[in-house]
């Protein structure tokens, strides 16, 4: 392994790292289109609460991640509790582990989200916001539950503060952070 890469890789690192999410949000079959989301939950016996969800657009300009949930969700009042949150992601072709720290916001109506919404309504991922349960409800069968005719659907945008990322690679694992402060190499 060499001595510390260039200062001008990282920028090339911050710039593959935008490319490959943008690729995520649009192929369905990247490594990050689904990512941990863990949100600090003060009722939850950890503390915390993680659950995944899929990427479905990237602001590359704005740093910000969009994914969407049910209005109902429990993570929606946990937001509102507190919007900090760490998203992680893995590629395992790419070696590259992703943790970011991103401030959370939602929104339940306005543009945003019935442009979103309408482009959303005539697929199957649609089922997801039209139950008449809240997510987690008890159910007597695993059976579907009847449908509702009204969407709650929500929007959620993830602003990235900081990239923490990692290379596991043969030679030497990598790691570098991407913040407020600049981009800096840590030791792994």
């Amino acid at each position: 392994m060499s001595s510390t890469p260039p200062t001008d890789e990282l920028g090339r690192i911050r710039e593959r790292i935008w490319a490959e999410l943008a690729a995520a949000a649009a192929a369905p079959g990247h490594p990050w289109r689904t990512a941990v989301l863990a949100t600090a939950d003060p009722v939850a016996e950890a503390g915390c609460d993680a659950r995944t969800v899929v990427l479905r657009e990237i602001d590359v300009e704005a740093q910000e991640l969009v994914f969407f949930t049910d209005a109902r969700s429990p993570k929606v009042g946990q937001i509102e509790q507190r919007p900090e949150a760490v998203m992680v992601m893995w590629s395992a072709p790419l070696g590259w582990q992703l943790r970011l720290a991103v401030t959370l916001g939602i929104e339940t109506s306005g543009l945003a989200v019935s442009s979103r919404w309408a482009r959303l309504k005539m697929t199957p991922a649609a089922q997801d916001y039209l139950s008449p349960l809240p997510p987690g409800t008890p159910l007597n069968h695993p059976c579907e539950p009847e449908r509702g005719s009204r969407g709650h659907f929500a929007v959620v945008t993830a602003s990235v503060r900081r990239i923490d990322w990692l290379t596991l690679d043969p030679e030497g694992q990598r790691r570098a952070l991407f913040d407020a402060a600049g981009a800096r190499w840590v030791q792994p």
